[in-house]
């Protein structure tokens, strides 16, 4: 039989760092609440029949976020064998608040004391045997980061479960309250265990509506409360929480002595200049521009140009053996056939000109430097192959194994054009995704990603916003789909809808590929383009709340905001490895199931169109079915810049899953057929695009309704088919009014003329101006009014 045991702790407590550690799961590990929303399960790595499950990080049992309902629902319904109480020894007197309550549940409880590391580093000294008295729990100590205590602490666990001691509370509140809960635990009788009473007791005393799901026939109380607030002048539930905190009051100086130290702590002294009010931002701005910078310009790009040039393309020196004497050889025969062109032309001298047109030199021509030159361009352009040592690309190998078999063309061709094309161009960007889900995982693990949430707080409050709204968005960089799921955490619902409405609006990794592709093909690389991306999102998001709040659906006063700042540390090289691989293998794999459908599904309707009343293959993709489809809706995008039917099918397919749009170009542009060295990548697609159309096809598709799986989860959320329509809705007109702008303003300072589109546009900018700045409307109702007690 199967022995359950639950972990349950405050957030930051490393809670889900000692479940990955005993369990061997990869569970993402953050630094603010709500990473872990649902309840998630895994094995004890020695032993199968235990069952761990790692409850959503809370502060207490009380119903007021996702996190506690589900926590409470279900130790209360599933009841565990034992629960594992992991607390912040650091933080010894707040954590313990919660310890209290798991103790009156009437499940056997074990406390592990973490993070006794830095206790210890800290010269802080904990009575291990004390504390066990004072809460009537075992304790035992570990280090979940450093892996010492743990299997230890589980073992410990299991046994304990085996035991199946209830754990009766050692806590006791004053003789006034415990009369009350006395009289209570009496009047519920048999609905409830009685090693649960007691627990009962307290949740109706607090008015704790909730609680009456979970059992049947429990007593009106609200005479006694009534009596007990009037005697007492207070709540209940604040009765019972000071009752809580006076009593860890009254027994952490047994349990524990702090080294005086009256000294600034490193974090302290770091969050004085990352979280200072004017220096916050740009210091931020800077941390993600040069996130950005690494991830796409410099070592991602040059990782992505080698996936893309090698790979996935003829192929690499491996090791770059032979790669400069091929370059050598390379611009020597490009060099020849100018001189020849500059020759047969009649001149004496020869211009020398980059890929770009510029010259770079100036060459006399002689008879003997002609003859030469002649000769070199004879031999043909350079064969790669033939320095060093040469490694294929894999469609390469692919298609020469296909020949070998000599296979049919239709099918080489959707091997190769549909699905090598089509996939490869997605998993082309797959390292600069990595490097960027690395330095993510790096800002998480250090504690930084939990300041920026509360330097955020402080914008966000002045445009309608939460800074528990930023925490979604964060985590959306990742993905939507979690991003999205995250808005549980905010108890208002108004805000968590307009979070929902607006968390999608942030680069995921699916759009990373889109983001690269727009910066490496359209913009030669441009430093600024990666970064603008991530600030078009944050902007998107301000100014959404800012109008969203001064409609009536919207209006009140955003939830206040509550955040643990965690301390600093170096981030684990496990911890940083386990996130990027996570984030970039739910990548790949959705690179191997929905992206390899949708490019078969692409290459098909591409390639064949109906001829005398027979569908068949063609020749020209201008005539397939896909091209009939996207010759009808690319009218729509048309006064966007980008009204080719190319273009309007790859944002359409962009639905299904964000990497698709890279994905369709690729099939339609072709992304395999490059040049040998790889210089001329993409660049059918680069004069298909003015600058101004591609920066507004980049926006389009950050902004508009993300993909089918995020769709799901915002329908999850909104639980309500108006609201969903609503906020996917809102987000494609958005998108659609944004990227009319960019083209129409952008064109008109590239040189374009005044037209109709520009007319519209400034009237759109004026209305968008008109909707930022005009007063909030006060809720009309009481009702509608936020009240906070």
């Amino acid at each position: 039989m199967s022995i359950k045991i639950a972990l349950a702790g405050n957030p930051n407590s490393g809670k889900t760092t000692l479940f990955n550690a005993i369990t061997g799961s990869n569970q993402f590990v953050g630094n603010w609440p709500g990473v872990t929303v649902e309840k998630k399960e895994g094995r004890l790595k020695w032993n199968k029949d235990i069952i761990i499950t790692d409850l959503p990080g809370i502060y207490s049992l009380s119903p007021y976020t996702l996190e506690e309902v589900v926590s409470r629902n279900y130790i209360l319904n599933n009841k565990p064998d034992v629960i594992l109480n992991i607390i912040d020894g650091t933080n010894l007197e707040r954590n313990l608040y919660l310890t209290t309550q798991l103790a009156e549940l009437g499940i056997p409880v074990l406390i592990a004391v973490n993070m006794m590391d830095i206790v210890d580093k800290n010269g802080d000294e904990i009575n291990i045997k004390q504390l066990s008295k004072n809460t009537g729990c075992e304790v035992v100590e570990i280090s979940a980061l450093k892996g010492a205590g743990i299997k230890e602490a589980a073992d410990r666990a299991v046994e304990i479960a085996k035991e199946n001691k209830k754990t009766i509370p050692a806590h006791s509140f004053s003789k006034e309250v415990e009369r009350v809960l006395g009289e209570i635990s009496n009047r519920i009788g048999d609905s409830v265990e009685d090693s649960q009473k007691r627990f009962y007791a307290v949740k109706l005393f607090e008015r704790d509506e909730k609680i009456r799901d979970t059992a049947k026939d429990l007593p009106d109380v609200e005479k006694i409360i009534e009596d007990t607030e009037e005697k007492m002048d207070d709540d209940s539930e604040s009765i019972i929480t000071n009752e809580r905190y006076n009593y860890i009051s009254s027994i952490i100086g047994d349990c524990l002595k702090k080294k005086r130290n009256n000294s600034l702590s490193l974090s302290d002294k770091i969050d004085r200049i990352v979280t200072n009010r004017f220096l916050a931002l740009p210091i931020f701005a800077v941390v993600m521009f040069v996130v950005y910078y690494i991830s796409i310009t410099t070592v991602g790009g040059i990782a992505t140009d080698w996936a893309n040039d090698g790979v996935f393309g003829d192929g690499w020196h491996l090791f770059g053996i032979g790669t400069s004497a091929y370059e050598e050889a390379y611009d020597n025969y490009e060099t020849s056939e100018q001189i020849v062109s500059s020759h047969n032309e009649g001149l004496s001298q020869a211009k020398i000109l980059d890929e770009d047109g510029n010259i770079t030199d100036t060459i006399d021509i002689t008879p003997e430097s002609a003859k030469e030159a002649e000769s070199i361009a004879e031999a043909g352009e350079p064969d790669p192959a033939n320095y060093g040592v040469w490694v294929k690309g894999i469609p390469v190998i692919i298609e020469s194994g296909l020949d070998a078999v000599h296979c049919a063309d239709w099918l080489k061709s959707l091997i190769l054009d549909g699905i090598v094309a089509g996939v490869g161009a997605v998993l082309g960007f797959v390292p600069q995704m990595f490097i960027l889900f690395m330095f993510l995982a790096i800002l998480e693990s250090c504690g930084y990603m939990a300041r920026i949430a509360f330097i955020m707080d402080r914008i966000f409050r002045k445009f309608g916003l939460s800074g528990k709204s930023f925490i979604p968005m964060l985590i959306g960089t990742g993905c939507g789909v979690p991003g999205i799921m995250a808005s549980r955490t905010i108890e208002n619902d108004r805000d968590r809808k307009m979070t929902i409405m607006t968390t999608t609006f942030i680069p995921c990794g699916a759009k990373l590929p889109i983001i690269a592709l727009i910066a490496g093909a359209l913009f030669n690389g441009a430093w600024w383009v990666a970064p603008s991306a991530y600030f078009v999102g944050i902007a998107a998001i301000i100014c959404s709340g800012i109008i969203l709040k001064k409609t009536k659906m919207f209006a009140g006063e955003p939830a206040p905001f509550v955040m643990e700042l965690p301390s600093y540390h170096l981030p684990t090289v496990t911890n940083v490895l386990r996130s990027m691989w996570e984030r970039g293998w739910s990548f790949i794999k959705k690179a191997g199931s929905i992206i390899l459908l949708s490019t078969i599904f692409i290459w098909f309707t591409s390639n064949f169109g109906f001829v005398d009343g027979h569908i068949r293959m063609l020749d020209d993709l201008s005539s397939g079915i896909l091209a009939s489809i996207g010759n009808v809706i690319s009218p729509i995008f048309a006064p966007l810049g980008w009204g080719d039917w190319k273009s309007s099918v790859a944002a359409i397919t962009g639905l299904v899953a964000k990497e698709n749009v890279v994905g369709t170009l690729g099939i339609l542009f072709g992304f395999a057929d490059v040049s040998e060295n790889g210089t001329q990548i993409w660049g059918t697609l680069a004069n298909s695009y003015t600058a101004a159309a591609a920066y507004s096809f980049l926006v389009f598709n950050l902004l508009c309704a993300p993909c089918f799986a995020a769709m799901g989860a915002i329908k999850r959320e909104m639980n309500n088919t108006k609201w969903f329509f609503f906020a996917v809705g809102y987000q494609t007109i958005f998108a659609y009014v944004v990227s009319l702008c960019v083209y129409q303003i952008g064109s008109l300072f590239a040189g374009g003329s005044f037209g109709i589109g520009t007319v519209v546009a400034i009237l759109l900018i004026v209305f968008f101006i008109y909707m930022l700045v005009r007063p909030y409307k006060e809720p009309s109702r009481l009702k509608d009014m936020p009240i906070k007690v």
